[in-house]
């Protein structure tokens, strides 16, 4: 580098073979390394000329007692409900919580990321938006404890806590087997969040090995929000499906209304499951199957994890298990009797 100005932490991550968010941590002595890391960061910032901001390493140093929390959806009561479990957490802590709506929309949660940064809140709980943006890992290059609930980025290592679907997706698909379904279709999350690509990924391979009809036609790819559950459950049904399963909460309201528009009676007719046990799918009529996932714990987990990285740990990321709820809306398992 010709001019010591434009060294940038980057360069000293890539001269001491370290990822940003290590060299950051280094630098701003807000989080524990390896010896080995440490004396590589050190050697590369010696060596490019780079000095750490100390006015804004100050401004960092100081509590504000407030946490940013963003969600992937306002609407959606997944969130609603684990936004209110981080919120309480935060407040038996004495954290003020400031919540942001990223309305699954990259651009809207990049805005929400800068503002946080600039509001030097103490940490940073986010269901992250995946795609190409820089703006989270900016987040964390600047030192900011962040921990990502519900969903994670590619390529990005950072504690998390999210729950595993696998072990409630596999009852599902056989509780639906076991009603005698084979075209069951699957209504999936975008593709561009985790929690999309992996309950996907896991239910083609329960429903391969269940021996569902394998027909493209029978998976829609929707957006977590009711409309695009409504839309796919109609193509669905035209498609003659004998089962639908939903993979969020707001995309199976969508699908039982499709069901009620058409004179279907989801447990009589045709089986349907959703994804998140949300107090409403214990009244509906009839009461919804679901895989459900603990949402008070998985807001407690995410505010746990971040005291620990606002205290300098990085603690490891977890995972937490799911479970098939089973509800009216699905038949009785055809036992042979």
């Amino acid at each position: 580098m010709s001019a010591r100005q434009a060294v940038t932490i980057r360069d000293v991550a890539r001269r001491a073979g370290v990822s940003v968010s290590t060299a950051s941590r280094v630098l701003s002595h807000a989080g524990r390394t390896s010896p080995t890391s440490e004396r590589s960061v050190h050697e590369a910032a010696e060596a490019l000329g780079f000095r750490v901001n100390a006015q804004a390493r100050a401004l960092r140093a100081q509590r504000t007692n407030t946490i940013g929390l963003l969600i992937s959806d306002v609407r959606n009561p997944f969130f609603g409900e684990l936004a209110h479990a981080i919120e309480q957490s935060a407040l038996h802590a004495h954290y003020a919580t400031l919540l942001g709506n990223a309305n699954e929309d990259l651009a809207q949660q990049d805005r929400y990321v800068q503002t946080l940064r600039s509001l030097r809140v103490d940490g940073v709980i986010l269901a992250p938006q995946d795609g190409g943006s820089s703006a989270v890992q900016d987040l964390i290059d600047d030192a900011i404890p962040t921990v990502f609930v519900d969903r994670t980025v590619a390529g990005i290592d950072n504690p998390s806590v999210t729950s595993d679907p696998s072990t409630g997706i596999r009852q599902a698909v056989r509780h639906l087997s076991g009603c005698g379904d084979r075209r069951v279709g699957y209504i999936a999350g975008p593709q561009s969040t985790s929690t999309g690509q992996e309950r996907l990924a896991i239910y083609r391979e329960e429903a391969a090995r269940a021996g569902f009809d394998p027909s493209t036609e029978l998976i829609h790819f929707g957006d977590f929000q009711q409309a695009s559950g409504e839309e796919g459950a109609k193509r669905l049904l035209t498609a003659g499906v004998e089962a639908i399963f939903a993979a969020d909460s707001p995309m199976a309201m969508g699908a039982l209304v499709a069901c009620r528009e058409r004179g279907l009676r989801p447990g009589a007719d045709l089986d349907l499951v959703g994804f998140d046990d949300i107090a409403l799918f214990r009244h509906t009529d009839p009461p919804l199957t679901v895989v459900s996932q603990d949402i008070p714990l998985l807001g407690a987990t995410a505010f746990a994890l971040l005291q620990q990285v606002m205290d300098g740990d990085h603690p490891a990321s977890v995972r937490l298990p799911t479970a098939l709820v089973v509800r009216r809306s699905t038949r009785q398992p055809d036992t042979g009797t």
